[in-house]
This record gives structure tokens, sequence and C-alpha cells, in this order.
């Protein structure tokens, strides 16, 4: 038996950045792998439903849960080695991913800088292939390990084991996340010597140039993001938000040529496989939902890509919310939004 500490009707509103209201019938906050072990191997949580919770910040929660929630907060950061093309950075999955983000660059270590604030755990990051800024998580990758709470074994996950796609990996492909199968643990990432800033996102320039920074270095570029999500997004603190609540859709290279000679105004992006990107944010604001509201929740006023709740929002107005801006962005588009949060219970 474990001696982890149990909550019971755990309140889940203050651990999901949308403060949507939800309880757990069960609790279990996570400092370590030797915690995580026990609680695995304990015949009391055999067969009971569980859910590993990170940071919350990808989010929608949709009502209570009768099973166990696990919330990962093993803390750690370490320099985990080096070779000659590349530095090694390790975290615990705990580790709120802004500051380890800050922590490798104060360290010397550049990589990870187009990533800075966005919310949420650094063994949330990997489920999701965090993106922003012309760089996704899996660039940066080396390996992750995660404690299989079936059979209470730690299996080491690779970038080719995780099954990377966009905001997308096997965690969430296999439903992983829901049904708790896997706790990770901690997180390395491999971060190469031969850094150079990537710029190439026209806000990033344009925030750098207005700083006259032409040869800007991973703190400045760091910085830059900073500067820029601060701006146009709402901190979670005081507008409950998930960030970015669709993906941004990537459509045949056909469809993005009709839709461009239809509206020259929208931004594509040219991907590796012949498709291309579209703006989400652009979609929305041109279908009308830009500071709009539906009952409690609505997109913000200033990026329509967030969705945020202005107080007293369940996750059934969240729901609808979503449902409304997809239908009418598919309406007027012909281009279907998917939701990058996940919903919980489904």
């Amino acid at each position: 038996m474990t001696n982890v500490p149990i909550e019971s009707g755990a309140d889940l509103r203050p651990r999901n950045t949308l403060a949507l209201p939800a309880r757990a019938a069960r609790l279990a906050t996570i400092r370590s792998a030797d915690e995580a072990r026990a609680l695995a191997a304990d015949p009391r949580w055999r067969g009971v439903p569980r859910f590993v919770l990170g940071g919350g910040s990808n989010l929608v929660l949709c009502g209570d849960f009768a099973g166990l929630v696990l919330q990962a907060a093993l803390p750690g950061r370490a320099l985990a080695g080096e070779d000659a093309e590349a530095v090694y950075v390790s975290a615990g999955a705990g580790e709120n991913w802004h500051d380890f983000v800050q922590w490798t660059l104060a360290a010397g270590h550049p990589g990870l800088e187009n990533l800075s604030l966005i919310p949420g755990t650094v063994g949330a990051a990997p489920i999701q292939n965090i993106g922003a800024y012309g760089l996704e998580v899996c660039e940066r990758f080396a390996h992750l390990d995660a404690l299989d709470l079936e059979t209470g074994e730690t299996r080491r996950f690779d970038a080719a084991a995780c099954r990377f796609g966009y905001r997308d990996s096997v965690f969430k492909q296999q439903g992983w996340h829901l049904c708790g199968r896997f706790l990770i643990l901690a997180v390395t990432f491999r971060l190469p010597r031969a850094w150079a800033p990537l710029t190439g996102y026209a806000e990033v320039a344009a925030e750098l140039d207005r700083c006259g920074i032409a040869r800007p270095t991973a703190a400045e570029v760091a910085a830059a993001v900073v500067a820029i999500r601060r701006r146009k997004l709402p901190d979670p603190a005081t507008i409950p938000n998930a960030g970015s609540f669709f993906q941004n859709p990537v459509v045949a290279a056909e469809q993005a040529a009709a839709l461009k000679a239809a509206h020259p105004a929208l931004p594509t992006y040219a991907q590796a496989d012949g498709r291309v990107k579209l703006a989400a944010g652009w979609l929305i604001e041109q279908a009308g939902w830009k500071g709009r509201n539906l009952g409690p929740v609505g997109m913000y006023e200033k990026q329509a890509l967030i969705l945020v709740n202005r107080g007293g929002a369940t996750g059934a107005d969240v729901r609808a919310l979503a449902a409304a801006v997809q239908a009418d962005v598919r309406a007027r588009f012909g281009v279907a939004l998917e939701p990058e949060p996940i919903y919980f219970p489904a």
C-alpha cells in the first residue's frame, strides 16, 4: 500500500486554466518516480479509472470524474549529457514549461526560445507536441521516460516511438492521456550546438526589428516571443483560457490556392509534404467571431484563436461555442477546424 496522500472530492477548477468546474472522486499528487511506482502497485487502485493531469492548460473539463486523477508534479532540471553535436537537458514532468525554457537559456543552452511562455508542464509538452513561431517540440526532443501504470514498468520513448504529428503524439493517438495508462516522469531534449535563430515568422522578425536587433541572441528571440504573446494572449490568471483553442488547419495545395484566390489576405504556410497550413485565427475572425460571445464564453477580442471564460462557464458552454465557430468557418470557407484541447470526460 502506498503512502501517497489521496484527496477525496478534489476540486479541479483551480487545476485547469479555463477555470471550469469539476471534481474528481480521488486525486493523488505524484512528486517522484517512487511514488508513482508505489501507487501503480497499490491493489486498491487496480481497475479504477485514471486520468493523468499536468498543468491543465490544454483541457476542457466537461464534468465530474468518478475515478483517480494523478497530478504529475515531478520536479527537477539537469544537464543530462553532451556530445560533439548537441547538449542534452532534462526536466521532471511537473516542471513549468516556460520556467524550464528560461533555465536552459540562462545556462547557455539555446534551442527552445521560440517556445517561450507556452503554458503547461514539461510532461505535457510532448503529448501535445507543442509548437509556436516556426518550432515544434519534436524538433528538440531526445526521449522521455514514462511509467506504465498497468505493469509498473518504466518505458523509454524516443521520437519514433512517440509518433509525433501536428499537435499530436502516440499518447493522444492511443488515448493514453485519457485512460491514465502512462505517467510521464521526465523528458530529455536535444539542443544542437550549431544554433541559429528562427526568425522566419513575420511577427518575430517585426518585433526584433522594432527593438533594433539585427543579429539576435537566443535570449533576445525569447524576449521577442514573450512580448508578442503577452500583447496577444490573455493571462489565464486574469482571463481563464486554454491558449490557442483550434489547430491551424492543413489542407491540400489545390484547396489552399482556391481559398487564396478568393481571399488574398489569407495567411498560408507551405508544408514539407506539399500541403498548406492556414491561419485558424484569421478564418475565425473573418467568420465574425473575434470578440464575440456565446453565453459566458467568447473568442478573445485581441486574438480570435483564443477561447476565453468570461465567468461562470461550464464545459458544455465551451463545447457550444466551439461547435458554433466550427460551423461558421466550415460554411464560409469549407475548412474544418479541430480543437487543440482535450475534452474530459469525453
